[in-house]
């Protein structure tokens, strides 16, 4: 304290004690620094330009990667993909002896197995199959096994004997196990599978985006120049729009559902998975692929990440968590 701050205390008969002088002050300094971070926690979020473009007409997870879908009224959007109760997007896998997954790409049947959820177990159907009952919560006691999806190392918790053989007696082809992934174990870098993807970006067994979206208008747009017509199946999508122009989600950075915002990283480039028949399981290896190369390639300076595969659907990252549902309204977002 200077001899001005101490001559004042002692006119007024107080004692002069420095260091309590500072604490003070340094205590008063630090509350309002602290009530300044949470003033700018508390203020809500910069309300932007919102432009509704289309309504939420379906919501799908995929629990078993190329397995049926499951289609949702509702599910909560995470970093990683959508959730709707104990469910998660692709957190079940089948993989082979090497511990390399296995997709439809190489087994065209996996996408007849579909399954309900009853509290806390699985019910997996097949054609000609018993039913397999499964926890959804794998015993501790089962092995961890390493694996790899799109050549990145990811571990899997096995589900047991019985999981393997019936997933092996169906497809009647090799030996395959199913393994789960757990919240405790380390999530794939999706920026080491697609380069636009942010550093942060992780997926557990998605190839690589945590959201695929698509919108009717593409799809019918897609079937007005196909002898055969197909479904949203085909391409997996998780959030389907409706009440918007064909592509039009090709041009949405960033879009509003509900408090969920999501980020547009890049178009999805189509594969030989597209030409299987989502009931027959039985892959064609042309249609609609071949349509699509006719008129849905990417511009020549983007086939570096590309490359000649056709686009289909856009690739989406969270912004922002929340629960989307049908009929929520699409807004989207301004700078």
């Amino acid at each position: 304290m200077g001899s001005a701050g101490s001559s004042a205390l002692a006119r007024l008969g107080l004692p002069v004690q420095p260091r309590l002088w500072f604490s003070v002050a340094a205590l008063g300094l630090a509350a309002v620094a602290l009530g300044a971070v949470a003033w700018r926690r508390a203020r809500p979020r910069r309300r932007r330009p919102q432009q509704q473009v289309g309504t939420v007409a379906q919501l799908w997870i995929y629990p078993f990667k190329s397995c049926r879908g499951m289609s949702v009224s509702e599910a909560e959007c995470t970093a990683m993909g959508l959730r709707c109760g104990d469910l998660r997007d692709r957190f079940w896998l089948v993989i082979n002896e090497n511990g390399n997954m296995v997709t439809a790409r190489q087994e065209p049947r996996l996408v007849l197995i579909s399954l309900t959820c009853d509290r806390d177990m699985l019910t997996l159907h097949a054609d000609s199959m018993k039913d397999l009952l499964l926890p959804i919560k794998i015993p501790a006691t089962n092995a961890v096994l390493k694996c790899r999806v799109h050549g990145l190392d990811i571990q899997g918790r096995d589900c047991g004997d019985a999981a393997a053989e019936w997933i092996t007696s169906f497809l009647k082809t090799k030996p395959y196990r199913l393994v789960h992934f757990e919240p405790h174990m380390r999530p794939r870098n999706s920026h080491q599978v697609e380069e636009p993807f942010r550093p942060t970006d992780q997926v557990a067994y998605s190839d690589a985006s945590p959201f695929l979206v698509l919108s009717e208008a593409s799809l019918a747009d897609l079937n007005s120049r196909l002898e055969k017509h197909v479904k949203a199946s085909n391409f997996r999508p998780n959030i389907v729009i409706s009440g918007c122009d064909a592509f039009a989600e090709d041009s949405w950075n960033e879009i509003l559902i509900g408090d969920v915002e999501l980020k547009r990283v890049m178009a999805s480039s189509r594969c030989i998975l597209t030409t299987v028949d989502p009931d027959t399981g039985i892959m064609s290896r042309k249609e609609p692929l071949e349509t699509l190369k006719s008129y849905r390639l990417c511009d020549p300076s983007e086939q570096k990440l590309y490359g000649k595969s056709p686009l289909f659907g856009q690739y989406f990252v969270l912004d922002n968590p929340g629960k989307v549902k049908v009929g929520d309204p699409v807004y989207l977002l301004g700078e």
